[in-house]
């Protein structure tokens, strides 16, 4: 009688009768587990195509109470319940990335840190938050927010004259901006009765 034969991690048959207890109970754990999980990932995305047709439909007809014509999908909208109690919103993003110019902004702006600290001018924070702006996030990626927030920091030196070689490296930054298309989220708001605070009602796993 030949024996039920389990593949492992590495691809090799091992006899049922060789795998223990312990193996064979995280084995049917997990499989459960992520059969679960897969019946409410349908479940969310199932829910998330029909309220966005709602959400959508919604939109129209509103447009043609009033005999507009709506011209994509470029704007995001909200609807809310008669008592403002519960709130539907679609909102819509840009996906940016950049381009090879940020390599020359980081060059000059590590000049520009350089000079300043030559100077004697340099407060160690913005070396700091320089390093912070362009570290990789998990994904291996540089966080677009971060570094855009450079170009809100006005560098002036003691007279209060604007620093060029800063601006010219956030000329660069904003040069090596790249808009990739747009991104379209759907998300919902409920007031607590006890703060009456709008509250979002998170359908993300780690967060609940």
């Amino acid at each position: 009688m030949t024996s039920e034969m389990w593949k492992n991690a590495a691809g090799h048959l091992i006899p049922v009768d060789q795998v223990s207890e312990s193996d064979k109970m995280k084995d049917e754990l997990a499989k459960q587990l992520c059969d679960e999980a897969d019946f409410l990932k349908a479940q969310i995305e199932a829910f998330k195509t029909r309220a966005m047709g709602e959400m959508n439909a919604a939109r129209t007809l509103i447009f043609e109470k009033f005999g507009a014509k709506i011209g994509g999908a470029k704007g995001g909208f909200a609807i809310k319940s008669f008592d403002g109690g519960c709130e539907a919103e679609v909102s819509v993003a840009e996906r940016v990335s950049f381009g090879v110019e940020l390599q020359a902004a980081k060059a000059l702006i590590d000049e520009c840190i350089e000079a300043w600290a030559d100077a004697g001018d340099i407060d160690p924070r913005i070396r700091a938050l320089v390093e912070h702006a362009f570290q990789v996030n998990k994904a291996g990626r540089i966080d677009t927010q971060r570094v855009l927030g450079l170009r809100k920091i006005p560098m002036k030196d003691r007279d209060g004259v604007p620093d060029a070689g800063w601006a010219r490296a956030m000329e660069a930054v904003t040069e090596a901006l790249n808009v990739d298309g747009t991104a379209t989220y759907l998300r919902f708001y409920r007031r607590n009765p006890e703060t009456n605070k709008r509250e979002q009602i998170s359908l993300n796993f780690s967060d609940l």
